[in-house]
Parts: C-alpha cells; sequence; structure tokens
C-alpha cells in the first residue's frame, strides 16, 4: 500500500484535515468547526485531531499538524496564538502519544507556502514569498526551495510599520496587518462608513462603483501591502510573491494596482512577479501532508 499520511489544518474557525498519498493526492477530506473554549482549547484540539485520524485512518503513517500563530517546529511546539489563546502547547508530543502516530507540527502559513512551491503556484521557483491575506497577514519565506522559519518568527510582516497609526492587535501600531488584512480593510470601512461590510470582497466592489469611503479604505490598503513588497523585494529578492488568503479572490482588482504601486517604489531591485495562489484554503492542509511525508523520508 502507499505512504499516507493525515493531515490537520487548525484556523481560527474552521479545521481541515485529509488523507493525502505520497505525492500529494488526496483520498479523503473533511472540514469541522475548531473546538474554541479558553484555557480547554489544547486539549480539544487534541480530542479533535485524535477523532479525525481515527475517522480518516487507512494506516497512516504519520499525522502533519499545523497551527497559526509562533510555531518551533524544532520542538513541536505551538508557542503562542493570540486568536486562539494559547500559549506554549506540546501538540507534537500530545497528538503522538494519543495517536500512536510519528507527528510533525509546523506553522500554518509556512505549510501553505511549501505546499504552493511543490504543488502549486511557485513551482520550478527557488526565492519564493507565499503571503496569505486574510483575518491577518503573514508570510512564508523559502530561499533556495526551503523553508526559513528562523525559529518560528520568521515571516511576520504583518507586523512591520507601514506609515499608520492604526491600532494592532500585538499591542502596537502602524502594522501593516491593522490597514490592510482582509479583516481589517471591512473594519475601517465600517468604522468610517457607520455601514456594516461582510468582507474585504464588499469594500473592494463598493470602491469600484464610486464609494469614496471604500476608495480611500482600498487605496490605504494598496499603499500598504506595496510598501511591505518593496521591503521584501529589497532585502530578499524574491522571483515572485505568490498571493493568497481571501483578499487574492479580488483578482485584478488588487493584483493590477498593486503591481502598479509597487514598481514605483523600485529602483534596481529585483521587481517580483505577484501571482495568485494556486491551492487556495487547501494550501496549509496539503503543506501539512508534505511535512508529514518529509519526515518520513528522514
Amino acid at each position: 500500500m502507499p505512504v499516507r499520511v493525515v493531515a490537520v489544518d487548525v484556523g481560527g474557525t474552521d479545521t481541515k484535515a485529509a488523507l493525502v498519498e505520497r505525492g500529494g493526492a488526496v483520498l479523503a477530506d473533511r472540514t469541522v468547526p475548531t473546538p474554541l473554549d479558553g484555557a480547554r482549547t489544547p486539549d480539544l484540539v487534541v480530542d479533535l485531531v485524535a477523532a479525525l485520524v481515527e475517522e480518516l485512518g487507512d494506516a497512516p503513517a504519520a499525522v502533519g499538524l499545523v497551527v497559526p500563530g509562533l510555531v518551533d517546529e524544532r520542538r513541536g511546539v505551538a508557542v503562542w496564538s493570540e486568536n486562539l489563546g494559547w500559549r506554549d502547547v506540546p501538540f507534537a508530543a500530545a497528538v503522538s502519544e494519543r495517536c500512536g502516530l510519528p507527528t510533525v507540527l509546523g506553522h500554518d502559513v509556512r505549510a501553505g507556502g511549501l505546499a504552493e512551491s511543490r504543488l502549486g503556484a511557485a513551482r520550478g521557483l527557488r526565492d519564493v514569498v507565499f503571503l496569505p491575506i486574510g483575518t491577518g497577514i503573514a508570510a512564508a519565506l523559502l530561499f533556495g526551495g526551503r523553508l526559513h522559519a528562523g525559529d518560528g518568527y520568521a515571516g511576520e510582516i504583518g507586523h512591520v510599520r507601514v506609515g499608520h497609526d492604526e491600532p494592532c492587535r500585538c499591542g502596537g501600531s502602524g502594522c501593516l496587518e491593522a490597514i490592510a488584512s482582509a479583516g481589517a480593510i471591512a473594519r475601517r470601512y465600517s468604522a468610517r462608513s457607520g455601514r456594516p461590510a461582510a468582507g474585504a470582497e464588499e469594500v473592494v466592489r463598493a470602491a469600484t462603483t464610486g464609494d469614496p469611503v471604500a476608495i480611500a479604505v482600498w487605496e490605504e490598503a494598496l499603499d500598504a501591502l506595496a510598501a511591505a513588497l518593496a521591503w521584501l523585494a529589497s532585502v530578499l529578492a524574491p522571483e515572485a510573491i505568490v498571493i493568497g488568503g481571501g483578499l487574492s479572490r479580488a483578482g485584478a482588482l488588487l493584483f493590477d494596482p498593486l503591481g502598479e504601486r509597487l514598481a514605483l517604489r523600485l529602483t534596481f531591485q529585483r521587481a517580483p512577479r505577484l501571482v495568485p495562489a494556486a491551492l487556495g484554503d487547501r494550501a496549509g492542509c496539503l503543506g501539512a501532508a508534505l511535512l508529514a511525508l518529509d519526515s518520513l523520508r528522514d
């Protein structure tokens, strides 16, 4: 029987799981709500992973688990997650003990970047940044085809100051995430207009119809993103920046003006291609599978 692993991607709202065969074929998958209950959340997540492993089953050789926040992959520890409310959780050891299977813990965005580099939009490229823009903003950095984790701290581009005064959930102000994440775009539009926005896509559509508040919020987000991408281009010189997350669904309304703004900020630097992600919300789960499969080769 071909080698198979169970991959689990724990998100702030939903958890995605899949039974994946070597080569990337998905044999079965599930999406369920993430159990959130304060201090009990880590234990509930372990329970959920165990239940998903048992349900998907079919003699998996290992488990790949990815989570948001700060993750120390070498120790298998979820160091911190503001959204999920945990700190220093040894998920790799806990899931391995519970399921009786080797377990690899990874970071959701870095795992997504790994999947895009092998299976998605960044195939064939060696130096790439994967930048999902959703509720938050973080980046996966791949140099020479290898992920750079920085002991779990690398890629926090969402918390680089980009020249504004908006407070950020990290405790600082002026962060990219506080003005240009999908969540921030909807929140800032609602605050300025007095009208609720279901999401960033609604704000982008309103901007195209001439809504002055939507136009201002959207242009501020684009300017902030261009500043951050110029920083990435100047320091890391990636061949491409693969943009995913909910905001990428804006398509040309995002990529065209963002590319123009980025070009204006660059002089001699290598200008990265801006590429839409190919794997959508499956990237983290597929990346978790790749981490587990790679661990079986070691």
